[in-house]
């Protein structure tokens, strides 16, 4: 016979086998012993997690030859061609493969018919959300009012995904992610039944990266099996399984607790040597410390441990560190997964992570690193890593490279606000800008804005329809909001800032900067600046329904307040229609 993998041959045939899922369990055997089931339920939860093998067992023990009862039988024939699949009124349907209404409705035709030679016709519908909407819209006369002998049984891992029409017509059960108890004693019941030695820890290691599903358990324990010989080992677990072992993390939080820091990043340099990937380190030291911190809170607690077994060294490392310096650590760590989401330079991440937590003193502050004790070679590396990582979050926050000096910004006096905005303009960052502003950046950026609104989503351009561009320099341009709460939207909103200046710099051809400004702060802003710089004014006209324009004597002009006339005049159509009719027969409307 063919051989089958260990999720196949060991799934659970009866609800006493089911491992976790008590709530479920209960609530479907009490009501198949009171006979009180229902025609709809939606089993939703994460993959892994039993609810097709539930499905099974529930239409298994609705049509046993022995019912009303809280167990199939598993030896009558109706129970035996349900497990085998070959039951005429046990229906599974992959919706995934089957999402059409065509589908759909040849299922509707045939549930009117009663069962061949069974009390229920039970439809198993799998992976039910990928359904299209008129598939549903057909399912949904069926699931309101169907005949008495029909039961649906709709399982998906996406049940928000479903029409809120559906859901109300079942009951529905959400299962839950196995805990690392209930894995490992299904791997031993395996492991015993094929009678392979085993060490426990090794099915700790599996049990942790199968993340709470009993399939991926499963499905790891056999790829483990297969490249264990005689005896099921911790080795072998953590090699198939791309995990590392306890005694590495104790070697490497040993060196950190010790500030040895060539230590720790030579360590970090041999894992992802050995093909070990950042993030996964990242939440592997994250589970350490968490371990570190049940041993040290109280010794009852060793079942909930995860990377750790509660040796004697691990008991002692824990009561080595202050509880504020573990949190501090996992607090850094946190901090550093989130960074790691939007770059590819995952690995500077993390040494840089690690060499915070190094400066950390068991106290929870932080503290210089002694240079006596460090090699000049490891401070140069420092150095040099915080450069990077510094560069990079510059970057990632505003969609463009470091500009040096631009990016620093200057003090300015408070001033009053609106205490509904709760947004603080970068002034010292616009003040940058403005010295550098040039018309030539202005007119580029304002001739653009148009097409670049227009490739943006409904929702985002909405933000900006109250919106326009006032200053430009080479590498960033200001854009004043009539509304600041839109001001504040924007400019919170990195993901959106960074892709509207990719946008804009696939137009343009350069990568600008945006910074935001609501209209009263650019007013005052403005006024200052000239005054700062000397800047002769002739008259000022303000107009609250269009852009402030300044006419000024001296030959420095300022670039950030050309009025939107003269940029428009500069397109060639418009030049051209000026040279034909003349310039007081042309009107230029902006849309």
């Amino acid at each position: 016979m063919t051989y089958q993998a260990f999720y196949r041959v060991y799934r659970p045939q009866s609800f006493r086998e089911m491992s976790g899922q008590t709530h479920v369990k209960r609530t479907l055997q009490n009501a198949l012993e009171a006979n009180k089931t229902t025609h709809a339920y939606l089993f939703s939860g994460p993959r892994g997690t039993g609810k097709t093998s539930t499905a099974k067992i529930f239409a298994k023990a609705l049509n046993c030859e022995k019912a009303p009862t809280k167990e199939p039988c598993n030896e009558c024939p109706t129970c035996l061609s349900i497990t085998e699949g070959s039951h005429p009124d046990v229906i599974e349907f992959d919706a995934a493969s089957n999402s059409r209404v065509e589908e759909m409705r040849d299922i509707i035709e045939k549930v009117r018919f009663a069962p061949a030679n069974a009390r229920f016709k039970v439809y198993i519908i799998d992976e039910v959300h990928m359904l299209s909407t008129s598939a549903f819209n057909a399912l949904l006369k069926t699931l309101e009012e169907p005949p008495p002998h029909a039961v649906f049984i709709l399982a998906t891992t996406e049940p928000h995904k479903l029409p809120a029409t559906i859901i109300s017509r079942c009951q529905r059960f959400d299962f839950k992610r196995l805990s690392s108890n209930d894995i490992l004693e299904r791997m031993k019941i395996i492991l015993e039944d094929i009678d392979l030695p085993f060490e426990e820890q090794a099915l700790k290691v599996i049990a942790q990266a199968s993340a709470g599903g009993m399939r991926d358990a499963l499905s790891l324990l056999d790829q483990v099996v297969s490249f264990s010989g005689d005896t099921l080992t911790l080795e072998n677990a953590l090699l198939v399984s791309g995990s590392i072992s306890q005694d590495v993390f104790y070697d490497v939080v040993l060196a950190l607790k010790n500030k040895e820091i060539a230590q720790v990043l030579s360590s970090l340099e041999e894992l992802i040597a050995d093909g070990k990937d950042p993030v996964r380190l990242s939440e592997d030291f994250i589970t350490f410390f968490r371990d570190l911190l049940l041993l040290q809170t109280s010794s009852d607690l060793t079942e909930l441990l995860e990377l750790v077994t509660p040796e004697e060294k691990f008991l002692t490392l824990a009561h080595e560190f202050n509880a504020d310096t573990l949190y501090g650590y996992i607090d850094i760590l946190a901090k550093t997964q989130q960074e790691m989401r939007f770059s590819h330079h995952t690995k500077i991440y993390l040494e840089t992570a690690l060499l915070k937590m190094a400066q950390v003193q068991n106290s929870g502050g932080v503290n210089a690193l002694v240079a006596g004790n460090v090699d000049p070679a490891v401070n140069e590396k420092v150095a040099n890593l915080e450069k990077i990582v510094q560069q990079l979050t510059l970057q990632l926050q505003n969609g463009v490279p470091s500009q040096g000096s631009a990016a620093i910004q200057q003090k300015e006096a408070p001033r009053p606000r609106a205490k509904t905005s709760g947004y603080n303009a970068p002034v010292g960052r616009i003040r940058e800008v403005l010295k550098g502003a040039t018309k030539q950046d202005i007119h580029q950026i304002k001739n653009a804005w148009a097409q670049t609104l227009s490739q943006l989503q409904k929702s985002q351009a909405a933000l900006l329809a109250e919106a326009e561009p006032v200053a430009a320099s080479s590498s960033a341009f200001v854009v004043k909001f009539k509304y600041d709460i839109h001001c504040r939207m924007v400019a919170e909103n990195r993901e959106f800032t960074t892709i509207f200046s990719q946008i804009l710099s696939q137009i343009t051809g350069t990568m600008y900067e945006i910074l935001c400004i609501p209209e009263n702060d650019w007013v005052s802003l403005r006024q200052n600046f000239i005054k700062e710089n000397g800047l002769n004014q002739k008259k000022e006209i303000t107009d609250h329904n269009h852009e402030d324009a300044l006419v000024q004597e001296n030959v420095h002009e300022g670039p950030f307040i050309d009025d939107a006339q003269e940029i428009a005049s500069e397109d060639p159509l418009i030049t051209e229609a000026e040279k034909m009719f003349g310039k007081d027969f042309v009107e230029v409307v902006e849309d």
